[in-house]
């Protein structure tokens, strides 16, 4: 368990900040650090394969495997990302306090990368290295914002009896998450003198009453339906934008809202959802497309989501509201779960930290899980 401890501390101190959130050249930025980093450790390790992946320029997902003692009947894929959020100089300091250690991506997810990495080089030394289950361990580039690590993975073709997808989760296992779609709204006026205001159509006003309906009616509506494991999906009206000045009517106006999925819910059927509740209230609004981050529900049944449910000692999975990468690598066709050491109520705050007995256990029981596999 110290390894772990050791190795987390090792990979606060490399900032892996994603670029999206940092200006160009910005030195914090990237995960190339942390995957040469690991890959270092990978080669000290002995494990059996090292590599990159490359999933656009100057990033890339770092690759290493452990092989069984005989033939290939199975593969498990552990998928922690290597980015983190933003963060001030101080927070790439490593601080263990009170049973904690602090510092950014401690939580979100260089938790699970430690414990991930740590349980695969124990299952490397062990006398009962699994003799027909390949293991590979991929940490993933730009789960922060675009997916485009996992994204790449799954397009190459990458095939894995079962992923486990590294999140903060208690460590307890996630069959399910919700799915995440960020739309544009805008309404249109007619530009008019302030001092003339009824030669023109505010379109601020008119989206005044979009996001009141959105906020009201159609949350509402989204609570009447319910998943066993998520609930109901939800609408959050993120930003609005509109106007040049107060003595002109505003021609334009445009929203940003977060809508939160359901398994099965597509972009259509949300876009189409929304117009129906606005021309049912005689508003109108354009609606601009948008990438669905998808909703994951994988079945619990499936054997290897059982016998990793039986390690954690669960008897039933569970849900969670935010997105991650696991959605993307089962669109992909890989059967995924997610799990991983902290609480995700700490990650991207100002002093993210993980309880050391958090990172040990998600250590422990991913080891016992492994060391099981035939």
């Amino acid at each position: 368990m110290e390894a772990a401890t050791k190795l987390l501390r090792e990979l606060v101190a490399l900032p892996s900040v994603n670029p999206a959130f940092l200006p160009a050249d910005d030195a914090r930025a990237g995960e190339q650090r942390v995957a040469e980093f690991l890959a270092h450790q990978a080669r000290k390790a002995g494990l059996d394969f090292v590599g990159f992946q490359k999933v656009v320029p100057g990033r890339s997902n770092f690759l290493t495997s452990l092989s069984p003692v005989g033939k290939v009947e199975r593969r498990i894929l552990l998928a922690p990302h290597l980015d983190t959020v933003g963060a001030e100089d101080n927070q790439f300091r490593p601080v263990i306090k009170n049973g904690r250690l602090h510092g950014r991506g401690a939580c979100d997810t260089k938790g699970s990368v430690a414990a991930f990495f740590t349980a695969l080089c124990a299952v490397a030394k062990s006398k009962q290295r699994p003799q027909h289950t390949e293991i590979i361990f991929a940490g993933l580039a730009d789960e922060e914002y675009g997916q485009c690590g996992s994204r790449a993975l799954a397009d190459s073709g990458f095939a894995a009896d079962l992923a486990i997808v590294g999140e903060p989760t208690h460590c307890r296992v996630v069959t399910a998450h919700k799915g995440d779609l960020w739309l544009r709204l805008e309404t249109r006026g007619k530009a008019a003198h302030g001092a003339r205001p009824e030669l023109g159509r505010n379109a601020v006003h008119a989206m005044a009453r979009v996001v009141d309906l959105l906020e009201t009616d159609y949350a509402t509506q989204l609570r009447r339906r319910r998943h066993p494991l998520l609930g109901h999906g939800t609408v959050n009206v993120g930003s609005i934008r509109g106007g040049v000045q107060a003595n002109i009517v505003p021609d334009r106006c445009e929203i940003s809202i977060d809508r939160r999925t359901l398994p099965g819910e597509t972009q259509a059927s949300v876009r189409r959802e929304i117009q129906a509740l606005l021309r049912k209230h005689k508003l109108a609004a354009t609606i601009a497309k948008s990438a669905l981050c998808p909703a994951l529900e994988t079945d619990p049944r499936q054997p290897l989501v059982r016998e990793f449910l039986k390690a954690a000692g669960q008897s039933r999975p569970i849900g969670v509201d935010y997105f991650c990468d696991a959605a993307v690598l089962a669109s992909g066709g890989i059967p995924s779960v997610v799990f991983g050491p902290g609480d995700i109520a700490q990650a991207h705050t100002a002093d993210e930290w993980i309880a050391l007995s958090q990172l040990n256990r998600g250590t422990a029981l991913l080891t016992r899980f492994l060391l099981l596999l035939p």
